[in-house]
């Protein structure tokens, strides 16, 4: 693939019913959420990446995070088996939509669990945060698809937040970024620098120095700025209510060789 894209998927009729576990649940106004999920997806395109649009379904109120229903790695797309029950339906018709885009798939099988929020690539190590969503089968499976082209895969305990990616991302120098009230054990990555926000921990990479984030981390966006990055600030607040970040709106398919 030469080309960089972004799977999304819009906000579906049911959104407020999404579910939530570390936060108290609070009312979403599903029509700012639309309107907020249009421009997540022009900033994307602003950058240089196509989109491409999975089936919405109406049925399932997280599926806007459609993150959470794979893994991608060089040409291949792991299909994630979800840690909550009802999220399961969603992963079907994101399948067929990165297969079109030329992927081979594998699938996580029962009795794993795993959620794509719970991944974190890293060059060639990918760090898979082992708690209430993603299972230690799972964890394995996705290390059997993986170690054979080349990826180390790393086990990170979650406790504190509903997936890894919710704790931790990582600068475009490879620097894992946290807030770090949140990541249970920041010793684990190499290199760990403390954000002053927890909304600060979340960036997508849109290239070498611009970072998608929300507009609810000014100080960590001036952090950023200071060390030599674009942040491209987005807000999100009714995604955040129900524990969602940047990350989780969006699958993203980088060129591979």
């Amino acid at each position: 693939m030469t080309k960089r894209r972004a799977l999304v998927r819009a906000v579906g009729p049911r959104l407020a019913e999404g579910l939530v576990t570390h936060v108290e649940r609070v009312p979403v106004d599903v029509e700012l959420a639309r309107r907020q999920w249009t421009e997540y997806v022009e900033a994307l395109g602003a950058a240089g990446w196509d989109i491409v649009e999975v089936p919405g379904i109406e049925e399932c109120p997280d599926a806007v995070f459609v993150e959470d229903t794979m893994v991608v790695y060089r040409d291949l797309a792991v299909i994630a088996r979800a840690g909550a029950e009802e999220r399961r339906p969603e992963a079907k018709a994101a399948e067929e939509a990165v297969e079109q885009q030329g992927y081979r798939v594998e699938r996580i099988e029962e009795p794993g669990t795993l959620d794509g929020g719970d991944v974190l690539k890293i060059g060639n190590t990918v760090y898979v945060g082992r708690g209430g969503r993603t299972n230690q089968d799972g964890i394995d499976q996705l290390r059997a698809y993986l170690e054979p082209l080349g990826a180390t895969v790393v086990a990170i305990p979650v406790s504190k937040v509903l997936h890894l990616k919710s704790a931790v991302t990582a600068l475009p120098d490879r620097t894992v970024i946290g807030y770090a009230p949140l990541v249970d054990d920041p010793a684990a990555f190499p290199t760990f620098r403390a954000v002053p926000e927890e909304a600060g921990a979340h960036v997508v990479l849109l290239d070498d120095d611009r970072l998608l984030m929300a507009a609810s981390a000014p100080k960590s966006a001036e952090l950023f700025r200071a060390l030599g990055y674009r942040p491209v600030v987005v807000d999100i607040s009714e995604f955040e209510k129900l524990e969602g970040c940047v990350t989780c709106l969006s699958v993203r398919l980088r060129p591979y060789q």
